[in-house]
């Protein structure tokens, strides 16, 4: 079973992080939707944070991974969230479940099949030995070889945890998820279709969702609205929060 929190009491809202990401990242947007009315589950998916880890990845099973905890905690009808690599899963999870999802909000990312670019990142992660013992600014300074942006870096270091006493690692799966990094961007399959409402937001600054991909979107999600968030980039729920909160609230509580 996927590890999650919970909080609030009301309309479920599943929240789904990216690659190399964890529900921590969305607590602070989960927080927020609790204090609206919404019961938020922010998950952490396989071979991610505190979730389970395995050698098989993909979206097949994420999706059957989200759709058991889903009947786990009786969640039959659901507003789903996700970001980036979450964002395909809760994709292919609304196309495959239809009955189960209310509204769909996708964040930064889209349909169409993405050319693998996570190397350089998984270079720098997998260049970390940890039985020599690193201190956490020692990790740092390794990744800072072959991740120049600060942001990039304290969202990985957020990964980091005590093993033992004097040993630090990485909550994700990292063999696993190097291994697997090509089906990260794998394309929605072509006949997968969600008919309820569904509301893209793009980071003004980021190029993952482009104005040539609205008709892909409309073909997939026929009840799609857009959005665009200026001056953030593709973790624009953290560079722009309440722009992010206000624009999913006025979605998620419209009668359409």
């Amino acid at each position: 079973m996927l590890y999650s929190k919970i909080e609030g009491i009301g309309q479920p809202i599943v929240i789904l992080h990216g690659f190399l990401g964890m529900s921590d990242n969305w607590k602070t947007i989960a927080a927020n939707y609790a204090q609206e009315g919404f019961n938020a589950h922010i998950l952490d998916l396989r071979n991610h944070g505190r979730s389970f880890h395995s050698n098989e990845f993909d979206y097949n099973l994420m999706v059957q991974d989200v759709f058991e905890y889903c009947e786990f905690h009786n969640l039959e009808k659901i507003f789903l969230l996700g970001h980036s690599m979450g964002g395909k899963v809760a994709m292919l999870f609304a196309t495959n479940f239809p009955e189960k999802v209310e509204k769909l909000i996708i964040a930064d990312i889209g349909p169409k099949y993405y050319p693998p670019h996570h190397q350089t990142i998984l270079e720098g992660l997998n260049a970390v030995d940890f039985s020599k013992k690193p201190s956490r600014s020692q990790v740092e300074q390794i990744l800072s070889n072959y991740i120049s942006d600060f942001g990039t870096r304290q969202f990985l270091m957020k990964n980091l945890y005590w093993k033992t006493p004097e040993e630090l690692a990485f909550r994700f799966n990292l063999v696993a998820l190097t291994h697997n990094v090509s089906k990260i961007g794998t394309a929605l399959p072509e006949n997968a279709i969600f008919n309820n409402p569904t509301l893209f937001i793009r980071g003004g600054n980021s190029n993952y969702i482009l104005n040539e991909d609205s008709p892909l979107i409309l073909s997939h999600f026929p009840k799609a609205n857009s959005h665009t968030i200026q001056d953030a980039g593709h973790w624009l729920h953290a560079e722009k929060p309440k722009d992010f909160i206000d624009t999913t609230l006025k979605f998620l509580k419209s009668p359409f």
